[in-house]
């Protein structure tokens, strides 16, 4: 290689590296894999989210309340049948335990 080509080659690097530096590109002379591309694209999450109301359950403490009863009503209603859960320590394995 003459001395020219290897001036040129070196002053074809320094402006590569000059242009990389003023645009704010990456420099990948090996050509080898980056993440580069996936992260600097814009971050959507916050998009999305304004897409979905607020959630009104967080909010309120009057639906909270609601769904309490709703729950507490269906336990009890649960209970009458004699569906509902058993004492605490008289569930299926504490049995299987004792046995």
């Amino acid at each position: 290689m003459s001395l020219k080509g290897v001036l040129m080659a070196a002053a074809l690097q320094g402006v590569t590296e000059a242009r990389a530096r003023i645009f704010g590109h990456v420099l990948n002379p090996l050509g080898k894999r980056s993440p580069h591309k996936i992260l600097r694209k814009k971050l959507i999450g916050e998009k999305i989210a304004s897409w979905y109301p607020d959630d009104i359950k967080n909010e309120d403490p009057s639906v909270l309340a609601r769904e309490e009863k709703e729950r507490l009503a269906k336990l009890e209603m649960l209970k009458r049948r004699g569906k509902g859960p058993p004492p605490k320590g008289q569930g299926k394995r504490a049995t299987k335990r004792k046995k």
